[in-house]
C-alpha cells in the first residue's frame, strides 16, 4: 500500500509569519524565497503552526509586497479577523520539495544551504557549518564555528552555545558551493573570523 502522507523534509519553508497586519486577518511574512510568486500569486500553500507535527493546507487569497520593511501583507482563506492571524505568528508557510521553482546558476534554496560544513580553502580545516542565512545587500550566511575551546563557546541560559560569525555569501569569499559534498569553501579576508 502506498504511503501518500509526506514527512517534514518533503517540505521547503518559503516564509514565517511574524505578525498581524490590520484588523481583517492578514498577516505580516518574512520571507525564506526569492520568488516572489509565492507570496502574491493565489493558489493553495500548507502552513506549520508551532508545536504541531504536520503542515495543513491552506489557500492564499492574496498578497503584496510591503516596500522598505522585506516583507509580505498575506491574506489567507478563513483568517479574517485580527485575533485569527495573532495566534499564526511563528507559524511556517511551506511549499512541497518536489514544487521548487529552477534556479539560475550560483542561486542555492536557503533550505539546501542549512547544515553545510564550511572549509577553509587554503588549509582544508573545517571551521563550522552554516545554521542560517540573512538577507541584506548580500546575503550573509551565519556560521556556528567547530571548537575544543569552552572559552570561545558564549552561555545561553546556562547551555553552552558555539559562538558564530556571518559571512558575505559572495563569490570572492564563498567561490565553492559543493551540495553534493555538503560542503561550502571560503576565503575569508583577514579578520573576519577572528
Amino acid at each position: 500500500m502506498p504511503n501518500n502522507s509526506q514527512s517534514p523534509i518533503d517540505w521547503l519553508t518559503i516564509g514565517r509569519i511574524v505578525g498581524a497586519h490590520g484588523l481583517n486577518g492578514e498577516v505580516r511574512v518574512y520571507p525564506d524565497s526569492d520568488f516572489p510568486e509565492r507570496f502574491e500569486q493565489p493558489g493553495e500553500r500548507w502552513l506549520l503552526k508551532p508545536g504541531a507535527a504536520n503542515p495543513e493546507p491552506i489557500k492564499l487569497v492574496k498578497g503584496r509586497f510591503q516596500e522598505g520593511k522585506g516583507l509580505y501583507i498575506l491574506k489567507l482563506a478563513g483568517i479574517n479577523y485580527r485575533n485569527q492571524a495573532e495566534i499564526l505568528r511563528d507559524a511556517q508557510l511551506l511549499i512541497p520539495a518536489d514544487d521548487r521553482l529552477p534556479l539560475e546558476p550560483g542561486e542555492f534554496h536557503v533550505g539546501d544551504l542549512m547544515g553545510l560544513a564550511v572549509i577553509l580553502q587554503e588549509t582544508g580545516e573545517q571551521i563550522g557549518s552554516v545554521i542560517d542565512v540573512y538577507r541584506a545587500g548580500n546575503d550573509l550566511l551565519e556560521v556556528a564555528l567547530a571548537s575544543d575551546q569552552p572559552e570561545e563557546a558564549t552561555k545561553d541560559n546556562g547551555q553552552i552555545k558555539a559562538r558564530t560569525v556571518l559571512i558575505p555569501f559572495v563569490e570572492a569569499i564563498v567561490p565553492v558551493v559543493d551540495l553534493t559534498q555538503g560542503r561550502v569553501e571560503i576565503t575569508p579576508p583577514d579578520g573576519l573570523i577572528d
